[in-house]
């Protein structure tokens, strides 16, 4: 099992940087293409995987892409596609009325929002600073969630402090903190290195605290993505990644940290006139 996970986790990681390097039109539709499968898997649990509702949601997530690759850094239109994909959603509840519940029809706008929206941070990441700042998105998330591993089977190894005891009883308050300390350190290391290759003010701190953010809020997205297995009694959303499960179990980190390290990062290449 773990020699599985392992060819699986350096395959995945060589296809990311395939994908982050090309860019531009490969990197969008890989993006949707993914995103897709994640929508996918989650309708899956509503079963709404196949019906129009569904439909409605994916049609949703390709118009996001559409536009982000016309304008990356718009966001009016988001706005604007968000707004329909309720009407859209809506209407397809009202006119089949009464097929659908309304879990489903909230479950709907969720995967919009939640998968395809949140994961389109990754290609706006992308174009920022030539790209360089992209790798902060997964330096934060995976190298946090890969020292917070190890910090957890060392520092907390006899589980005295549990982060959420329920939900995730092997996740402890040591290893939370290693994580977060680790995407730091991660951060700086990166930042170091782009002394003479960025706008970032002050890179080693800035990507510090940038990493350092996106590794805290990495651990809710993992925590989230847990809870919505837990109330639906699944042990993976899917099998497309052998040992990994689908693509909301590998990338549940991902998800939440994109925005975050997107926001944070024109925070501090534009300050507070962005809000």
């Amino acid at each position: 099992m773990f020699a599985t996970r392992l060819k699986s986790g350096i395959i995945l990681v060589l296809l990311a940087f395939g994908l982050i390097m090309a860019g531009g039109p490969v990197l969008c539709v890989s993006l949707l293409l993914i995103s897709w499968v994640g929508m996918y898997e989650l309708y899956r649990i509503f079963k709404i995987e196949k019906e129009p509702l569904g439909i409605v949601g994916y049609v949703m997530a390709a118009g996001i892409y559409l536009y982000l690759y016309f304008k990356p850094e718009g966001s009016t239109g988001i706005l604007m596609i968000l707004l329909l994909s309720i009407i859209a959603i809506l209407a397809v509840y009202v006119f089949t009325f009464p097929k659908f519940k309304t879990e489903k029809v909230l479950g709907t706008f969720f995967g919009v929002v939640y998968v395809a929206l949140m994961l389109s941070y990754i290609y706006r990441t992308r174009q920022l600073d030539n790209g360089i700042l992209v790798w902060l998105v997964f330096l934060s998330s995976w190298g946090c969630d890969t020292c917070a591993y190890c910090a957890g089977i060392t520092l907390g190894r006899n589980g005295k402090h549990k982060m959420a005891p329920i939900l995730s009883p092997k996740k402890s308050v040591e290893g939370g903190i290693g994580g977060v300390v680790g995407a730091v350190l991660l951060g700086a290391l990166y930042g170091y290195f782009l002394v003479d290759a960025t706008v970032l003010p002050n890179p080693v701190f800035s990507c510090a605290v940038v990493c350092g953010v996106g590794g805290l809020i990495s651990m809710v997205g993992d925590l989230a993505a847990s809870a919505i297995k837990r109330n639906y009694k699944i042990k993976d959303y899917g099998t497309l990644i052998p040992g990994h499960g689908g693509i909301l179990d590998r990338f549940d980190s991902v998800i939440f940290t994109a925005p975050i390290i997107y926001y944070t990062l024109m925070l501090f290449m534009k300050g507070l006139a962005i809000l």
